[in-house]
């Protein structure tokens, strides 16, 4: 991928796509010059409020329920390390990479911001991370999702004071040893830069990222199996015309059935069926406009969401000037935590039709044979992946709970009202993963029912889909081995090879 313009933290919109560029390498970073001004000029606030005597939260006062507890200048600095080295206490496997390394794009921009009293080097050393691809360890459980992803947070921001881990390549490392590699020496974090670190809804803010990511490429996926379903279930097109959808215009609807109506555009086989007499589809054929489009509004709604928290200061308390520091709870991620329940539900419907659609493929009707083979009685054809998708949609369905709607009180009932977006986050990427599988096992369901109606051709793009399937996993004769036919499947979904723009 060619490398883009410069993207400018501080100044310039962050959205989706461009902190996948950042993280992926082909969008280089800078700071703009007026945010390295309002950088420095909110630390010089900082440094007024900590020399002071009037009580600021987190500046020099204790954490929490702590907050009516006044820290003198000479511990300020003490206690910022202490609430790093306090608040790493994530458990669980660590997150990927890329979410890792999303979670420090987001903190820069937020911080790049001028509200957050942090010193610019503390941010040139987070870049500087980025840049050199050194991914700090951070459990996946431990955050409740507000107060900040406290935990996490803390976990990502260790390696700056010379504690915490480092993921090199399959290497994990001491943060010291690595540091000392790059002639990096740990920064001694001054008032308020533990707080303005921590506090933040980047561990929610980059699962959701990540998710959104994979979700775009997923419901455009979904409307080509769905098609390729279609044609060899040879259904109607009837219910994509554009006439029936003008007249209940959702956006998500009106977009699926264009979409539908283009993936079977110039298809022989289509035509070789009209007039058949059929009256009616079950609904995962007929109703592809409609699930499918309910779930891209869901994800746009997401989409908009996260835009809006991509480019704003999440962290507390807010520095406005050298006398007033605002403690309030732009760190709450309520914002987040209950779109991303819905949008759950959005991708975890995806998978549900698309399991009916392997169903319906298996019955033998309309010319196609029972089970997807000729030879059944001593061939099982198809019959069982059929089970997985129906165990991996039981699984999405579980996973549909809605974290958001739960809270439980921390910090001594200080911090009574708790988002929990942080698992709304890590349960939409499970979703997602498992709905991945589930497409594919109806693509390779779709591919083996369009064999059945060759000699008929498919539009373009099906037929190069289909190309593409056959170059993987062939048609199935007899029984055999399925597993390496579904995983090659699955690794054709992962690593997005399917065309899907019509």
């Amino acid at each position: 991928m060619a490398r883009q313009s410069i993207f400018k933290f501080g100044e310039d919109a962050l959205t989706v796509q461009k902190v996948m560029g950042i993280v992926d390498g082909t969008l280089s970073t800078t700071i703009s010059k007026k945010a390295r001004l309002r950088i420095i000029a909110c630390r010089k606030k900082v440094d007024v409020m900590a020399q002071g005597n009037k009580a600021i939260y987190g500046i020099n006062t204790g954490f929490g329920p702590l907050c009516d507890t006044q820290i003198t200048p000479k511990e300020t600095n003490q206690l910022q390390v202490n609430l790093l080295i306090t608040h790493a206490v994530g458990v669980g496997e660590p997150i990927a990479n890329k979410i890792a390394k999303a979670m420090m794009v987001c903190k820069v921009h937020s911080l790049c911001k001028g509200y957050s009293g942090i010193r610019l080097k503390v941010i040139e050393r987070i870049i500087y991370f980025i840049e050199n691809h050194l991914i700090p360890i951070v459990p996946e459980q431990g955050s409740v999702g507000a107060s900040g992803d406290l935990a996490p947070l803390s976990h990502l921001f260790l390696p700056l004071i010379g504690e915490g881990e480092f993921r090199i390549k399959k290497n994990i490392l001491p943060a010291k040893k690595v540091l000392k590699k790059h002639d990096l020496l740990p920064i001694q974090l001054r008032a308020k830069e533990g707080l303005a670190l921590i506090n933040g809804t980047q561990f929610i803010l980059a699962h959701t990222v990540i998710g959104l990511n994979k979700m775009k490429y997923l419901l455009d996926l979904s409307d080509v199996s769905g098609a390729m379903s279609v044609e060899g279930f040879q259904g109607s097109t009837a219910p994509y015309k554009k006439a029936l959808h003008t007249i209940r215009p959702f956006k998500g609807t009106i977009k699926v059935a264009n979409r539908m109506r283009g993936l079977l555009k110039n298809s022989q086989n289509v035509l070789s069926h009209q007039g058949c007499g059929r009256v009616q589809d079950p609904y995962s054929i007929r109703c592809i406009p409609q699930v499918h489009g309910a779930s891209r509004n869901a994800y746009q709604h997401l989409n908009e969401l996260t835009e809006i928290e991509l480019n704003s200061v999440t962290d507390n308390p807010i520095i406005i000037s050298k006398d007033e520091a605002i403690s309030g709870g732009n760190f709450h991620g309520q914002p987040l935590a209950m779109a991303l329940d819905y949008t759950s539900i959005a991708a975890s419907e995806l998978g549900n039709i698309s399991d009916r659609r392997c169903y319906l493929l298996l019955e033998g009707k309309y010319g196609l044979p029972r089970l997807l083979t000729t030879s059944g009685g001593l061939n099982s054809g198809m019959m069982i992946p059929q089970y997985t998708t129906a165990a991996l949609v039981t699984e999405n369905k579980s996973l549909c709970f809605p974290p958001s709607a739960d809270s439980i009180p921390t910090s001594m009932g200080q911090e009574d009202h708790v988002s929990m977006g942080s698992i709304s986050g890590r349960k939409f990427n499970q979703i997602l993963k498992n709905l991945e599988k589930i497409l594919a096992i109806e693509l390779m369901y779709a591919a083996q029912a369009m064999e059945f109606r060759r000699p008929n051709t498919f539009s373009n793009i099906l037929e190069e889909n289909l190309r593409i399937i056959r170059e993987k996993v062939g048609k199935l004769e007899e029984d055999r081995l399925l597993k390496p036919d579904i995983d090659a499947m699955v690794k054709l979904v992962v690593n997005q090879e399917l065309m899907v723009n019509v």
